[in-house]
């Protein structure tokens, strides 16, 4: 069986015929993809929590039409009770 792991990690130190030189430059460019993976998936969750959050307020804004009470809003869309009334 083989170590899946070890399969996805190349080490250009030794799987490759790099110099120094180009095992430094391989690695910044790992870090670089890396850091901009992180980058797109923080923006990508924040978008979402974002959308979570105004279709909570679009919720709130036509039970209060409807003329629920603020507190049950704020039961069923995890809203403050300030927020609620404040909209």
């Amino acid at each position: 069986m083989i170590d899946e792991k070890k399969e996805r990690y190349i080490n250009p130190y030794t799987d490759f015929d790099f110099t120094p030189q180009d095992a430094r430059e391989y690695e910044e460019s790992v870090r670089i993809y890396r850091d901009l993976t992180n980058v797109v998936n923080t923006a990508e969750r924040k978008g979402r929590e974002e959308g979570r959050e105004e279709e909570r307020i679009n919720t709130a804004r036509k039970m209060k039409a409807d003329g629920m009470p603020s507190e049950l809003i704020a039961k069923y869309t995890s809203l403050s009770v300030g927020d609620i009334e404040a909209l």
